[in-house]
């Protein structure tokens, strides 16, 4: 799937996800979350930056990306342990973004994340850039900027991917005030004029 990227995770972000997946496999449960985000970024070597967690935009039940809000109990439990063993923050596992759910990912986004499993208990459905500078848009207009604008430049999207996320994110807020947002961060980003709905 996707252009294949060498994955390389982080320090603590590798090892706290070996941990979830020996974890899980002691109870003999098995998960798939699809991570969007900046661990997602890092482990493409599409940013250098510490993260503080992990976003899950979803869980993978077979070619569906469906809610990881709330967390399932035996994944819940697995990742309180982990935060425990490791001394990490117990949200270490964020499902915060399951919410893009509500209005849809952007076509093609399973195809195009790169599929890795970690031990026998755990896949992990890495983001493609493609998707993350979708994502990074519509933060970046609804947060004001920020980190977002930051993680966005640094992806260095063509005028057409800019366009093609424009869209995307116009689904998520239809209102007057977002797309007039939205426009002035896309001619910020260079983009005038552009067809986006």
């Amino acid at each position: 799937m996707g252009s294949e990227p060498e994955i390389a995770f982080g320090h603590w972000e590798g090892q706290a996800l070996a941990a979830l997946s020996e974890q899980l496999g002691e109870s003999g449960a098995r998960f798939e979350l699809a991570v969007i985000g900046g661990a997602a970024l890092i482990w493409l070597g599409l940013l250098d930056r510490a993260t503080k967690d992990v976003d899950v935009v979803g869980l993978v039940s077979g070619s569906e990306v469906i809610s990881s809000k709330p967390l399932p109990d035996e994944l819940a439990r697995a990742v309180t342990q982990v935060a425990a063993d490791l001394g990490l923050p117990g949200d270490w596992l964020n499902p915060g973004p399951t919410d893009l759910l509500d209005f849809g990912l952007p076509e093609g986004f399973l195809d195009r994340a790169r599929r890795v499993e970690i031990g026998p208990a755990l896949v992990v459905y890495v983001c493609d850039r493609f998707d993350q500078i979708h994502f990074k848009l519509y933060a970046m207009v609804d947060h004001a900027g920020g980190r977002h604008a930051e993680d966005l430049r640094a992806l260095q999207p063509t005028q057409e991917e800019l366009v093609a996320a424009a869209r995307w994110t116009s689904t998520h807020d239809p209102s007057e005030g977002f797309h007039g947002q939205l426009v002035l961060a896309l001619a910020e980003l260079g983009v005038r004029d552009a067809d986006i709905g």
